[in-house]
């Protein structure tokens, strides 16, 4: 049973309201402490539950509900055009993120005398000292033994020549925008570029993406050429290393002008990724080092440079995960109240979830090698994995990385459907330091797509095209 904390006990103030604030203020709790949740924003909840996680999932199920009713490889299933009625779904959409709203978070202030939540928002005067300002226009003072800023991020703009003056679209507005465009520019080559270029391909816009470089630069480079071909062959307009000259917007469409011409569009989207909230906090004042986009410098244990005041999620230098944000603000709670608790990053699976998924864990070839390991890999194809195949659908790849000598896992990468299902076996492999023979010892069920990370094992020593079904 949580113990209720005392006037007396440790005063933990935590700036934000997001995944990583609440998961550190119900440990905090949990640990005897008081906890004081700032929030300057309209809802609480930070941006997974509001504006991130939840609305793009849902709407990058619906809008690949309507593509596949038209578009799929099985025979003697009519295809369907389907008639879509975008408000439906957004109304849908935003009830579901209320309901998550109030039962995570909401409902966790409401029921327990532990947490207080101030409104305002909070910038410090000393090390020691918030000054919240309130929408009143009143401001308090408020002293704490421990922080914790968990303020999150926010849609980063490039500097373009007009970008400015126009109705540009952020994720934010993307995702509860109840018209679907006819034509939509995307700018930007990662994460929130990719898999809303596709979820509004998927409700029949015509989409062109705009990257600096590649598609998904920082990962394997034949997860991105896939990729762009897998996207391509859907209709997708894919234009790489383009930045814009200039946009213009005349009231009805914009004009993005490039190198290569001039596109014209009734919708553009700004997804060029995301810079912390940290520079609104007044860390000078406090003497925390930030990093020169702002993001807070942190160690494994959440600890900043200034002693009391620790710092989890995407306002850090940490990778920008909902579940990242909350293991740490969890450990930073621990932390806090005098425990000793590390937060390993180093077999931290991600997913994409676009079509093919992307799903990565630990090293590729080009980071092990850039750390001094002696590696090989192997890729298999998706038409070597029998659930593909009975999917009709074998777009993609499996590749392990592997030390020479050891044969010891050190990382996976996966383009498929199911990709995101797929890694976390992979992550568990690498986390107990499993070995290429090992993995490929092991009794996978039949007929899965997580099969073919023990077939792609097998490939380290053996043609797998010269198996049986089934073969162990």
């Amino acid at each position: 049973m949580t113990k209720l904390p005392d006037d007396k006990s440790l005063h933990i103030v935590i700036v934000g309201s997001g995944s990583g604030a609440f998961a550190a203020a119900i440990k905090a709790v949990e640990r005897g402490a008081r906890v004081t949740i700032i929030e300057g924003g309209d809802v609480i909840g930070g941006t997974c539950v509001n504006i991130g996680c939840v609305p793009s999932k849902i709407l990058i199920r619906g809008a690949n509900i309507a593509h596949i009713q038209a578009h799929h490889n099985f025979a003697g299933i009519p295809f369907n055009v389907p008639d879509i009625n975008r408000k439906q779904m957004v109304a849908q959409q935003q009830k579901m993120v209320e309901t998550l709203r109030h039962d995570k978070y909401e409902s966790i202030i409401e029921n327990n005398p532990g947490i207080n939540l101030v409104r305002g928002m909070a910038s410090f005067k000393d090390a020691s000292t918030l000054i919240v300002a309130k929408n009143d226009g009143s401001e308090k003072e408020i002293l704490a033994d421990r922080f914790l800023l968990a303020v999150g991020a926010r849609p980063m703009i490039p500097a373009i020549d007009g970008l400015s003056h126009t109705p540009y679209w952020t994720s934010t507005e993307a995702l509860i925008a109840e018209t679907i465009p006819d034509h939509l520019v995307i700018l930007g080559g990662s994460v929130l570029a990719l898999e809303l270029a596709q979820a509004f391909h998927n409700l029949r816009s015509k989409v062109t993406v705009m990257a600096r470089s590649t598609l998904l630069s920082k990962e394997d480079p034949e997860i991105g050429d896939d990729l762009k071909t897998a996207f391509e062959d859907e209709g997708i307009n894919i234009e790489l290393h383009t930045v814009p000259d200039a946009i213009h917007h005349d009231g009805k469409a914009f004009t993005v002008s490039t190198e290569k011409g001039d596109v014209v569009c009734d919708r553009l989207l700004v997804a060029t990724g995301r810079q912390s909230n940290a520079d609104t906090l007044a860390l000078e004042n406090a003497g925390v080092e930030t990093s020169n986009n702002s993001n807070i410098l942190i160690d494994d244990h959440m600890r900043t440079n200034v002693k009391h005041i620790y710092a989890a999620g995407d306002c850090t230098n940490q990778p920008q995960y909902v579940y990242v944000a909350a293991a740490a603000g969890t450990r930073a709670a621990i932390n806090m109240t005098d425990g000793d608790k590390a937060l390993d990053l180093s077999t931290m699976p991600a997913v994409v979830f676009t079509d093919p998924q992307v799903a990565t864990v630990g090293l590729d070839e080009r980071q092990a090698k850039n750390h001094g390991l002696d590696v090989e890999s192997r890729k298999l194809g998706l038409e070597n994995i029998p659930r593909a195949l009975a999917n009709m659908d074998t777009r993609g790849f499996i590749k392990l990385v592997a030390e020479k000598d050891s044969g010891q896992i050190v990382g996976c990468q996966v383009l498929a459907k199911e990709g995101g299902e797929i890694i976390q076996t992979a992550a568990l492999a690498i986390r107990n330091h499993m070995t290429i023979e090992e993995l490929a010892d092991q009794l996978f069920p039949y007929l899965t797509m997580v099969e073919g990370l023990k077939l792609t094992a097998q490939t380290f020593y053996k043609d797998i095209k010269e198996l049986s079904c089934c073969a162990g």
